[in-house]
C-alpha cells in the first residue's frame, strides 16, 4: 500500500491503539509502543510457585504455568483483551503471542515443550465470533518459539454457558468433561503447552489439562497472556 493511500485510509478509518485509543503511528500495529512499554509484566516464567501456578495447586498436575501480564478492571490490558476477544481484532493475539514468546524464547520454561495447543471453543461459538482467540495467540507464540502448534487435537464437544459471571465452583461444573482429545496418538508422550487468553479461576484450563493427561505419557504446562488479580 502506498503512503498516499495509507494516509487517505487513515484519514477516514483511523488506526487506534487497542490499549489507550490513541492514533497509531505508521509502523505501529494494533498496540502502540507506549502501551507495550508500560505493560504490567508478571515475569512469572522466571520463578516457580508464581501466581499462575498457585491457581492449579491441588487441582491438576502441571509442570509449569505462567502469564505474561496482570489483568485489572479498567486497565489498558482489559481494553486490549476486549478488542481482541469481542471486537474482531484477532490479530492482537498474534502481536501479544509474539511479545510473550520474546520473553520465553531463551528461558527454561519452554526448553522441553513439544507442541502448543490453544484452548478450544465450541464450534457454534467459533462460528458466531468468527474465530477462536487462543488460536491467534498460539500462532504468534509458535512463530517465534519455532515450536509446532495444533488446534485440531483438543475439542470442546459440549456447548456451555458463558463463564464470565460464574463463581469458581460453578465455572468448574460448567466445563467438567466437555473437552476431548482427538487423535490421541498425536500427543502421546509429548509435553503440551496449553495456551489461553485470560486466567481467572483456571477451571477451563484445568478441564483441558485433565483431558490431555488421560493420554499416556503426556505432560502439560500452561501459558496465558493475562492473569486476573
Amino acid at each position: 500500500m502506498s503512503d498516499f493511500k495509507r494516509g487517505f485510509n487513515s484519514l477516514f478509518f483511523p488506526r487506534n491503539c487497542s490499549g489507550c485509543g490513541q492514533t497509531l503511528l505508521k509502523k505501529e500495529t494494533y498496540i502502540c509502543i507506549s502501551c507495550i512499554g508500560s505493560l504490567p509484566l508478571t515475569n512469572s516464567h522466571l520463578e516457580r510457585d508464581n501466581l499462575t501456578e498457585r491457581v492449579f495447586w491441588g487441582k491438576i498436575s502441571v509442570e509449569r504455568a505462567c502469564s505474561y501480564v496482570y489483568f485489572k478492571q479498567g486497565s489498558t490490558v482489559q481494553s486490549m483483551m476486549h478488542h481482541f476477544k469481542y471486537k474482531g481484532k484477532k490479530e492482537i493475539g498474534n502481536v501479544l503471542g509474539v511479545l510473550y514468546a520474546n520473553d520465553l524464547v531463551d528461558s527454561q520454561f519452554i526448553s522441553n515443550i513439544d507442541l502448543i495447543i490453544p484452548v478450544p471453543i465450541h464450534p457454534k461459538k467459533k462460528e458466531l465470533r468468527g474465530y477462536n482467540q487462543s488460536d491467534f495467540i498460539a500462532e504468534g507464540m509458535a512463530s517465534r518459539l519455532m515450536i509446532p502448534w495444533e488446534s485440531n487435537y483438543l475439542k470442546k464437544v459440549v456447548e456451555t454457558e458463558s463463564q464470565t459471571r460464574k463463581l469458581r465452583y460453578d465455572r468448574w461444573k460448567n466445563v467438567e468433561n466437555v473437552f476431548e482429545v482427538i487423535q490421541s496418538d498425536k500427543i502421546k508422550n509429548k509435553h503440551i503447552l496449553l495456551i489461553d487468553d485470560v486466567l481467572t479461576t483456571g477451571s477451563t484450563l484445568e478441564a483441558c489439562a485433565s483431558a490431555i493427561l488421560k493420554v499416556p505419557g503426556t505432560k502439560v504446562s500452561i501459558a496465558t497472556i493475562a492473569v486476573a488479580l
